[in-house]
C-alpha cells in the first residue's frame, strides 16, 4: 500500500468509481470516525472510537470499514495555521500511514485546519448541549473533514458525469 498523500487527485485516480469513503478525525483522546454514501456524495457522521493501542482501533476500523465498503480512507492533517507541518500533523501522518497499510486502502491527508471549531459553533449554533456536543464533536469533525475531501473529489475531472 503506498503512503498517505497529501494529493487529492493522485489519492482519486486509486479509488474506483463507487464505494464508500472513511473520514477519520485522528484526536488526542478519541478518533472521530464518519462514513460517505457510495457514490462518495455525502458524508455522514458515525462514531467515536476512545484511544486504545492502535492495534485494538485498526480492529475496530477495520471492520467499520469491510462492513461498509469502504475503498478509502481520508483522515483529518492538522497543520499549523500558517501550513507547516507541527507535532499533530506529524501524528496524524504516522496514524495514517500505519492504518492505511492496516486496512489495506489508499488515504489521504486532508487538510483539517479549523474544522474541530467549526463544528463547536454549528453545534452550539444548533443549540446543541454541551453535553452533546462532548459526545458528537469528534465523528461530526470527521463528517466535515471527510464532506470537505469528497466535494473536491466531485470536482476533479472524469471523476462524475
Amino acid at each position: 500500500m503506498d503512503a498517505p498523500t497529501t494529493d487529492i487527485a493522485a489519492f482519486a485516480a486509486g479509488l474506483p468509481p463507487s464505494g464508500a469513503l472513511l473520514g477519520i478525525d485522528h484526536g488526542t483522546k478519541t478518533i472521530g470516525v464518519a462514513l460517505s454514501d457510495r457514490t462518495q456524495a455525502v458524508a455522514t457522521p458515525l462514531t467515536g472510537l476512545e484511544k486504545a493501542k492502535f492495534s485494538d482501533n485498526a480492529a475496530a476500523l477495520l471492520r467499520i470499514a469491510e462492513e461498509n465498503g469502504v475503498v478509502g480512507l481520508v483522515i483529518g492533517y492538522p497543520l499549523n495555521m500558517d501550513g507547516s507541518v507541527g507535532p499533530r500533523a506529524q501524528s496524524a501522518r504516522a496514524f495514517a500511514a500505519n492504518l492505511a497499510h492496516a486496512l489495506a486502502r489508499p488515504a489521504l491527508l486532508w487538510d483539517e485546519r479549523l474544522s474541530t471549531a467549526a463544528v463547536e459553533r454549528m453545534l452550539i449554533a444548533g443549540d446543541t448541549s454541551r453535553r452533546r456536543r462532548a459526545l458528537i464533536v469528534d465523528e461530526t469533525a470527521a463528517a466535515y473533514i471527510l464532506q470537505g475531501a469528497l466535494d473536491r473529489l466531485s470536482h476533479i475531472e472524469g471523476r462524475r458525469a
